[in-house]
């Protein structure tokens, strides 16, 4: 029973991250201008270092976690996410990350590129 409202918890999640429910998301919105610089090859280090890969993809495409590049939460919203989480995430507090470190995994996610686009992939075009 208690699965049950873990799943209902974590899809109402999806459902308001992805406008589905009128309510405004920070996934919406473009990264904050006012986000710190960070360091992105030590983001990388601290994405693969804390593990955020088993969840999230090594290119943060989402897996069992939600996709997370390359629209990158405002650094307000997902500092705010990473020190009080929702569902099955562990909250990483400033005795685990320092402010600095999460700027590094922002810069991080921010720096990764768009996918190509589908019709640009010679596999996943239609044969004619």
């Amino acid at each position: 029973m208690h699965s049950i409202f873990i799943r209902a918890f974590m899809c109402l999640g999806i459902l308001v991250s992805c406008g589905f429910l009128g309510i405004p998301s920070d996934a919406q919105t473009p990264p904050s201008d006012t986000a710190p610089a960070g360091n992105v090859e030590n983001g990388k280090k601290l994405f693969t270092q804390y593990g955020c890969y088993q969840c999230h993809g090594y290119a943060a495409q989402g897996g069992v976690g939600p996709k997370l590049a390359p629209r990158v939460l405002g650094f307000a919203a997902f500092s705010k996410y990473l020190r009080q989480p929702t569902g099955e995430m562990p909250p990483y507090t400033a005795k685990v990350l320092s402010n600095s470190q999460l700027a590094d995994l922002h810069a991080f996610l921010r720096s990764l590129p768009q996918p190509p686009p589908v019709d640009s992939i010679p596999l996943l075009k239609e044969k004619e």
